[in-house]
């Protein structure tokens, strides 16, 4: 955010657009003024203002266009949106389109002041959080990625490498692990940095909603389709697009994708018009994708469409050399958030997160990491902060079993490690999640193991 926050008020009528202009110029705001939806996109263009308050009705193209076009130009800017209340519905769907915040006309001055000021809030944290990201990469040489341990080192190694290509890169692994951020990151990396980074949750809609969002959709293509809706490939030209979940779509949805993937060519859903985009795709799942392609429920040509480059993200469990780097760096961002004193945590908390299985990865990691110091009234987190249900979680004791070999030939720690996997398998009765549970590690893990050492899963 700039010293002072620059605003765009988009307003057909003149009295409306000055008046709020002469309320909001003497309180430090550097204000652009529009008349129309056109001028608006023109002056998003070129300034990139922080803040964007558009009426909704305006002549020729409206609001919910504005909002479009600013996901687009500036994805950065807040999006806030003047309503009548006949028209209260469209703006709660211009909320679910990405705008912040809607104020009804006329406008109360006072909503307006207080509305602004929270905008303007969420904007300084994204800008800290991301001076922290900063500093972390100042620290480690690749932002906000804790990479102590071995596992994570060579996935940053990984990125480096493919960032720069134009490859497909599918990125596995258990939920919470970071999938998104790698994501990210390989964007970042990529000479498309500059360029949009766009994401579908596929998980969270239907195969229809999931098509029409990204092909996008013709004006009368099904009811409710009011107007041309452009969709996440023709947004994300010239950048990434990333399908989080990707394993959740369906298969006539999977033949689309494929063609896309195949010549770049797509149409968008009621239309006959062949469309090409420029999109890097990076997809994420947490299911195994190549058991999914052997029960016939992936298509095995779109699995190798995608899979060109292949990540598997670790659990947390298995790389907790990591955790010290990735508390600290949540310390101090939930710090600042939430203008605690915190900035320290103690040797003893800290082990304590050290020894957790952390069942739900990074993400619950930043969850437990935010709830502490939003709780604590101290500069440092003690012991007594961990909630209480991590501190009376032990660590499983180590297991001694007898192993049977012969005492005149060498044995390794590899051959203790399979007659582990073994035995586990044996007590599992061949179910691979239960004995992943009882090794400690992830099943993908014990996929790779069972086909090294060439145990039978019979």
């Amino acid at each position: 955010m700039t010293l002072h926050p620059s605003i765009l008020v988009v307003e057909d009528e003149k009295n409306e657009r000055e008046g709020i202009e002469k309320f909001l110029s003497p309180k430090g705001y550097d204000v652009f003024l529009a008349e129309d939806a056109e001028h608006a996109v023109k002056i998003i263009r070129e300034e990139n203002p922080d803040i964007i308050l558009t009426d909704l009705i305006l002549p020729e193209k409206d609001g919910m266009w504005v909002l479009e076009k600013a996901r687009e130009l500036s994805p950065d800017s807040v999006v806030i949106i003047f309503t009548s209340y006949g028209t209260v519905e469209n703006a709660v769907r211009a909320i679910k389109k990405g705008a912040f915040h809607y104020l009804t006309k006329p406008v109360d001055l006072d909503e307006l002041e207080a509305t602004l000021e929270r905008a303007v809030k969420g904007r300084q944290l994204e800008r800290e959080n991301i001076e922290l990201r900063k500093e972390l990469l100042e620290k480690t040489g690749h932002g906000d990625v804790a990479a102590e341990s071995r596992a994570m080192k060579d996935i940053i190694r990984i990125v480096k490498q493919v960032a720069p290509t134009a490859a497909s890169v599918l990125i596995e692994g258990e939920s919470g692990t970071g999938k998104e951020v790698i994501a990210h990151l390989i964007h970042e990396w990529s000479p498309r940095r500059d360029k949009p980074f766009v994401t579908v949750h596929c998980a969270s809609l239907t195969e229809s909603l999931l098509s029409s969002e990204l092909f996008g959709h013709e004006k009368g293509a099904f009811t409710g389709a009011t107007e041309r809706k452009i969709g996440r490939f023709e947004r994300a030209h010239g950048g990434t697009l990333f399908l989080d979940e990707v394993g959740e779509i369906k298969e006539e949805l999977q033949v689309k994708l494929l063609r896309v993937l195949q010549n770049g060519e797509f149409e968008r859903v009621g239309g006959t018009t062949a469309l090409k985009a420029d999109v890097r795709l990076i997809c994420a799942t947490n299911k195994n994708l190549m058991e999914e392609v052997n029960k016939q429920r992936f298509r095995e040509d779109l699995y190798y469409r995608i899979n060109v480059i292949r990540i598997e993200m670790p659990p947390l469990r298995e790389r907790k050399k990591d955790i010290p780097l990735l508390v600290n760096h949540f310390v101090q961002y939930f710090a600042r958030a939430n203008h605690k004193p915190v900035d320290t945590i103690s040797d003893g908390a800290m082990e304590l997160l050290k020894q957790y299985a952390w069942p739900g990865n990074v993400r619950e990691l930043k969850n437990v990491v935010e709830r502490m110091v939003v709780l604590s009234a101290d500069k440092k987190l003690k012991p007594d902060a961990v909630p209480i249900d991590i501190r009376d979680k032990n660590p499983p004791p180590l297991v001694s079993i007898p192993l049977a070999r012969d005492e005149t030939k060498p044995y390794h720690i590899k051959d203790m490690e399979k007659e582990l996997i073994q035995k586990k398998m044996q007590e599992a009765r061949g179910n691979k999640s239960k004995a992943a549970t009882a090794l400690g590690i992830s099943r993908r893990t014990l996929y790779r193991k069972l086909d090294e050492y060439k145990i039978s899963t019979d």
